[in-house]
């Protein structure tokens, strides 16, 4: 078993200085989505992904709650089969974690997110959340089943795989030299970024926790993302990326585990080609990501795309939120009003529909109602609403397409 922190290393790939070229092409990238629609649009967009990012986090560990699903459970409304509604469960709290981790780091500038205790709380708050059936694990090996503890490391040893992971007793050593050394502050310019890449593996590596440690290490990612900071973080979702490349992340991450082959794979104890391809494939998703958000945000397009929305809607061949339920073609008009401006007054919205006021008070009433249009009073202004009903038309292949 693993006992010596220096087994850790490399910490950071050697040799590969163009993995900082290939990081700061993503930091680039991911700061212009910014820049591609109005504010307040993007925040209707952060608040869906954090529903996408909940999918794909779980898809990664073989639970599979579609958005729809999600989105019930949001709304309280739960599955009558106790497995499925376990699994909403899980998705709702990943999504409760990601906020409230999203919240922390907006009012404590100094709170160290490679600490242990910031982990810790991670897992905790994750797991404190999660129904007891989901705290129970087995021992594939010798069919043992324990109890895990919410934001506690674990106190026995374990086996990933073809990797053991460092011993119980030495978890606080490994974790002290991994909080110390990854501190995004440690690290500069596109760097930072490599570091996270590395960080995300070292973290799966050390496994400080009986079970859970990948919804961690996902959810670490996310906050170094946001401390580094990332701009444009939160306008696409590594874990999208993830999971569409599952068998390839897990060959990365295993390839990483490998002890070094030679004199020739760098001067630490792992090897050094392996974390080099960990982090070019972790950076390689996260480009794919970047680009593949940059363009469904092209304001033209998307524009069409809800145009084309409106159209189905209004011949019947794709429903709503309510089956059979059609839409005027004049809420394309109505809807990009809103998109244009990022929120509107009502009147203005009515006129752009081109209806009378009475007929343009109605159908504005039923975008609110199917949350296409979204406000804050009975009388406010409207901004445009993702709902996750419409969210696949508008922005293709974000998550699979629900068969009913």
């Amino acid at each position: 078993m693993i006992s010596q922190i220096h087994l850790m290393t490399p910490l950071l790939p050697e040799g590969a200085d163009e993995l900082q070229d290939y990081a700061l092409e993503v930091i680039q990238k991911s700061a212009a989505l910014g820049s591609r629609q109005h504010p307040v649009t993007l925040d209707a967009l952060r608040d869906l992904l954090r529903i996408i990012n909940s999918y794909y986090s779980n898809l990664i560990e073989g639970h599979n709650t579609h958005p729809h699903d999600i989105v019930r459970a949001m709304q309280q409304e739960y599955d009558s089969e106790s497995a499925k509604r376990n699994l909403q469960l899980e998705s709702i709290t990943h999504i409760t974690v990601q906020k409230e981790l999203e919240k922390k780091l907006r009012q404590e500038s100094d709170v160290n997110i490679t600490h242990q205790e910031f982990l810790c709380t991670i897992h905790r708050e994750f797991y404190r959340q999660l129904p007891e059936e989901f705290r129970i694990v087995t021992n594939p090996e010798t069919g043992q089943q324990s109890t895990v503890i919410p934001g506690e490391l674990r106190v026995e040893s374990v086996k990933v795989g073809y990797h053991h992971p460092p011993e119980h007793g030495s978890l606080k050593a490994f974790l002290h030299r991994f909080g110390e050394f990854y501190a995004p502050d440690r690290h500069h310019g596109a760097l930072k970024l490599v570091a996270a890449a590395a960080a995300h593996h070292r973290l799966m590596w050390i496994h400080p926790f009986l079970d859970g440690n990948g919804r961690v290490a996902r959810l670490f990612t996310e906050a170094y993302f946001h401390r580094i900071p990332l701009h444009g973080f939160g306008l696409w979702s590594v874990s999208r990326g993830l999971a569409c490349r599952n068998i390839d992340y897990k060959s990365a991450l295993a390839l990483a585990d490998l002890p070094r082959r030679n004199d020739l794979d760098g001067r630490g104890n792992l090897s050094n080609e392996g974390l080099v391809h960990f982090c070019r494939f972790f950076l390689d998703v996260c480009l794919d990501q970047v680009e593949y958000m940059g363009s469904l945000l092209r304001l033209e397009e998307l524009v069409e795309r809800i145009r084309r929305y409106v159209e189905l809607r209004n011949s019947g061949l794709i429903d709503g939120p309510s089956e059979g339920k059609k839409l005027r073609i004049e809420s394309a008009r109505m809807l990009q009003e809103v998109l244009l401006k990022g929120k509107a007054a009502r009147g203005s919205v009515i006129a752009a529909s081109g209806l009378k006021e009475r007929t343009g008070r109605s159908l504005l009433g039923q975008l609110i109602e199917e949350g296409l249009l979204v406000s804050d009073t009975p009388k406010g202004d409207v901004r445009l609403g993702l709902p996750i009903h419409a969210a696949g038309w508008f922005f293709p292949d974000l998550y699979p397409s629900r068969i009913r």
